[in-house]
């Protein structure tokens, strides 16, 4: 079939889409209307932790579907009582909100902290709201998210802000102490700034900011959207760093692909009552039943030692190419990558990559001198391989 038979016109634009219509999926490999293969290293925004249509997923669809899809978050379900266990058992969180985006999953995070502030008022009576944040960080598209997160520009998109959101530099513990007033109730950041350019919080950041915001009795709440599920080589970031924060968000991954998220608590945050929250379809018993499958595949003997093995081999392999091409670096955590170009030629590669025949590449360059690598946690060194090779020969014909 040919692009220009797809009806494309009644979709809204939100971004500049190539030509071309994707059909079929399967691990690391996506396929167009024209029968073009695609190693895909976007796999989604990293939202495909399995890759494409794992076979626990499609099983877990299947076998859910056949038996309940919504009976409204007003009862209980089995299965989101079920991933709700597993989330709990395997973090330091003892509460789960389940909602269908990172963005609402982050938005009930810092409702949570507001309620949190206003039942427990500084020592002159003042409701504490102000959540700070970080200059580059990423944490949604709602007005709220949008406020909090520190990407350049978004403040003037849809004007004005949300107020309350106070922005620090990570890894940069004075910048965050400068900002704590009596209005503060919490500090929120992703462990690993991927939008901002696959930037890690330091550990020695991390735990120094776990022991400011417990000298001022605030609340760390940690995105983990994107770095959550096995994506840095623990179950979730914030154990590279040894440290508890009091809320956590996740996103992407949990669902492997379908609409899913979380808000996890500790018990003494839980200040939800009736009427605070909810959601028409969140915690539905179809999703639930995805993120289940998802974190009983990836919390299998062995299964994070090797998204810590294949991110180390993908890293070592990233720096041959700096060393080829008198790039600037590599950094990020597991299989949460970035390439550092020293000059603006992202978007350049990403388009001639995709490009490519027989073959395609899909590659994503979230800041121009950059290109981030979000491969499925079961790639293999082959395919990795295959990515590098694919990579270098584009350079190459660009004459880079």
């Amino acid at each position: 079939m040919e692009f220009s038979q797809y009806q494309t016109d009644a979709l809204l634009t939100i971004t500049n889409r190539p030509p071309l219509v994707f059909t079929e999926g399967q691990g690391m490999w996506l396929t167009d209307h024209a029968g073009k293969r695609y190693l895909d290293y976007l796999q989604g925004w990293a939202v495909n932790c399995l890759g494409h249509s794992p076979r626990c997923i499609q099983d877990a669809l299947a076998a859910q579907a056949k038996k309940l899809i919504n009976p409204s978050p007003a009862f209980y379900n089995a299965p989101s009582i079920e991933l709700a266990g597993l989330l709990v058992r395997h973090s330091c969180f003892d509460r789960v909100f389940f909602a269908n985006s990172g963005a609402e999953a982050n938005e009930g995070a810092i409702k949570l902290a507001r309620k949190w502030g206003k039942k427990n008022k500084n020592s002159s009576g003042v409701d504490r709201y102000e959540i700070i944040t970080f200059e580059h960080s990423f944490h949604g598209r709602t007005l709220a998210t949008m406020s909090a997160s520190g990407k350049t520009g978004w403040d003037q998109i849809f004007a004005p802000q949300v107020p309350g959101f106070p922005k620090a530099v990570l890894n940069d513990l004075a910048s965050v102490e400068k900002l704590i007033s009596n209005k503060t109730i919490g500090v929120m950041l992703e462990p690993v700034q991927g939008e901002g350019g696959v930037i890690p919080a330091t550990r020695e950041f991390m735990q120094a900011l776990r022991a400011l915001t417990r000298q001022h009795g605030l609340l760390l709440i940690v995105d983990e959207v994107q770095t959550g599920v096995g994506r840095t080589g623990q179950l979730f970031g914030y154990q590279l760093s040894n440290v508890e924060p009091d809320i956590m968000t996740l996103g992407k991954g949990i669902g492997g692909g379908v609409p899913l998220a979380a808000m996890l608590c500790k018990e003494e945050f839980a200040c939800f009552e009736p009427g605070d929250q909810g959601g028409t379809y969140n915690g539905n018993p179809l999703m639930t039943a995805v993120g289940a499958a998802v974190m009983n595949e990836v919390t299998k003997p062995g299964f994070l030692q090797s998204v810590q093995d294949t991110g180390a081999y993908l890293s070592a392999e990233l720096l041959k190419l700096t060393d080829r091409h008198d790039f600037q670096g590599e950094r990020g955590e597991g299989l949460l990558r970035a390439l550092k170009l020293g000059k603006d030629i992202g978007p350049q590669i990403v388009e001639a990559a995709r490009d490519m025949n027989p073959v395609g590449l899909l590659l994503n360059s979230p800041r121009p001198d950059l290109l981030r690598f979000m491969p499925a946690l079961n790639v293999t060194k082959e395919e990795i391989n295959q990515m590098i090779s694919m990579l270098s020969d584009v350079l190459k014909k660009l004459g880079h």
